[in-house]
């Protein structure tokens, strides 16, 4: 069995821009307030998914490996 990763999104930093909808629109729906929601929060880890991540633009989605919690995105420094 592969990688599972937590997905969460900070509703207090999300523009709802709709990127990480375009990006993986399996891992994410925005809200009537036009936030972001992961789809469920916890995943396989995706190549879509972590696109996702990378490519908001206020970098309010974060990755974590289920289990131990190890940082996927943003990367520790």
């Amino acid at each position: 069995m592969g990688e599972r990763w937590r997905v969460a999104v900070d509703r207090s930093v999300c523009i709802g821009s709709g990127m990480c909808v375009g990006a993986a629109p399996d891992g994410f729906r925005l809200g009537p307030a036009r936030q972001s929601h992961p789809v469920a929060p916890e995943t396989d880890a995706a190549e879509s998914v972590l696109a996702a991540a990378e490519g908001c633009p206020v970098e309010a989605i974060t990755l974590t490996v289920a289990g131990s919690g190890a940082a996927v995105f943003p990367p520790e420094e």
